[in-house]
């Protein structure tokens, strides 16, 4: 029996390496979520906390660590959003709309908590 030659076009014996992509995206937006949400939570939003006097030497802690969640938040959704979205588009694109909402927001807000750590808590 003889096969007919291969047709001229993209190679797509390796389809593991968009599965892989897939997995490994989403498995670093789960870390951005949770990093952003122990930031969230962490926020030393308002003035007055009950039961907290003197602990003005734990706020350059508390600041330098919201710093830092923001900014892997950032980094982690960008290498997310690099890995879940290829070169191909799926059919659906109500997914694509799903992540990027949820990485707008994620995005947003640590730049948000960015600019509030720099004007609200440390001027």
């Amino acid at each position: 029996m003889v096969r007919d030659p291969q047709g001229k076009g993209t190679n797509v014996s390796n389809r593991g390496i968009g599965r892989a992509r897939m997995f490994v995206g989403a498995f670093l937006l789960t870390a951005a979520v949770i990093t952003w949400a122990t930031g969230l939570l962490m926020s030393p939003h308002g003035t007055s906390v009950p039961g907290a006097k003197d602990v003005e030497h734990v706020r350059t802690v508390i600041v330098i660590y919201l710093r830092n969640t923001a900014i892997g938040t950032v980094v982690l959704a960008a290498l997310s959003g690099w890995l879940l979205f290829p070169a191909r588009r799926p059919r659906w694109p109500v997914r694509d709309w799903i992540l990027i909402a949820l990485l707008a927001v994620l995005v947003l807000s640590s730049f948000y908590q960015l600019y509030w750590l720099k004007t609200a808590v440390l001027s």
